[in-house]
């Protein structure tokens, strides 16, 4: 019996949704990969109050702290984002319920995003778009994207998928880790120590932020680090606005410090109208549309899935564990 509104539900999946998707698509996909559970879609505050008491698993953006009192069978919140800043952690774990995230599920398109944007700097392509806004047919400079060197920041989920697919394109490549002894998938690893930030942008055509915002990573790129840039060099930021000093960057564009960013994120978010990095024909803006992709419910099912099986093994792991 597999049916949405069992109050026996095995797995609860909360009403709120995210990025406009559907949570009852959500609901029908984990019952496609569960289909000896009970997957139950709490539509409303009363089917939350009703559902979640009896469940295992709660999957959802997050958890009311007045349910998990009653929630004597719950095992498992399967947040739906990455990050869980917002979930309550500290209930959770003193219910002694485990918390997994949705990390990685963004990371291919995150990926593609990051190297279209390098290969458009790298053909000038936005150049060309504008040149067919005003309708003309004149030549102009490109550049080659072999040769370069990548310098990736954070070599994470998101990080690891960048640089797979740098391969081919004959580059150099440069991670930045917290523990470079750790090596990595790409040419050199060094570390976020301020001496290795520089060594590596100093040699780097290409930056891509793929790290996640913490006190450590605050403003990681400022004045001090654009200056060291080549000025042919482009900022892609595929994490967290807070990671660029923002005034910082728009000075450095203002006056060709370096050649350009790619800004999928920014700080303040949204962007306001009326700020300088509109004007900037030196960079490319997107509205947090990186980690787009059809695919999200299907690989976040695929965790949860996984998940449910291992408690039931009891010897298995858990995949994406925030909270244990």
């Amino acid at each position: 019996m597999n049916t949405s509104t069992s109050t026996n539900a095995d797995v609860v999946v909360l009403r709120e949704g995210t990025e406009g998707l559907s949570m009852e698509s959500y609901a029908e996909t984990l019952r496609e990969r569960l289909p000896n559970h009970t997957v139950a879609l709490a539509r409303t505050p009363a089917e939350e109050r009703e559902l979640v008491p009896q469940a295992r698993v709660v999957t959802g953006i997050t958890i009311e702290e007045a349910l998990l009192d009653r929630a004597e069978r719950l095992e498992l919140f399967a947040c739906t984002f990455a990050g869980t800043d917002h979930v309550p952690m500290e209930a959770l774990a003193e219910h002694g319920v485990a918390v997994t995230n949705a990390g990685g599920i963004h990371a291919p398109g995150i990926a593609e995003q990051s190297i279209a944007n390098m290969l458009v700097f790298a053909r000038n392509l936005h150049e060309g778009w504008r040149r067919k806004q005003n309708g003309e047919w004149r030549h102009f400079q490109s550049h080659e994207f072999t040769g370069s060197t990548v310098t990736v920041v954070g070599l994470g989920s998101i990080g690891q998928e960048i640089v797979r697919r740098l391969q081919g394109f004959e580059v150099e490549t440069i991670g930045i880790r917290y523990t470079p002894s750790k090596g990595g998938p790409t040419d050199e690893v060094l570390g976020f120590e301020a001496e290795d930030i520089h060594e590596a942008f100093a040699r780097s055509e290409y930056v891509v932020l793929a790290c996640p915002l913490n006190d450590l990573t605050r403003g990681l790129v400022g004045a001090d680090e654009l200056a060291t840039l080549p000025p042919n060099a482009v900022v892609v930021n595929a994490a967290r606005g807070g990671l660029v000093d923002t005034d910082a960057l728009v000075a450095a564009l203002q006056s060709n410090g370096i050649r350009g960013a790619a800004l999928d994120v920014t700080e303040p978010e949204p962007l306001p109208n009326d700020h300088d990095l509109w004007d900037l024909e030196n960079c490319l803006l997107t509205p947090h549309t990186g980690g787009h992709t059809p695919k999200h419910w299907d690989r976040l099912a695929d965790i949860v899935a996984h998940n449910v099986s291992a408690l039931e093994d009891g010897d298995a792991e858990l995949e994406n564990v925030v909270s244990q």
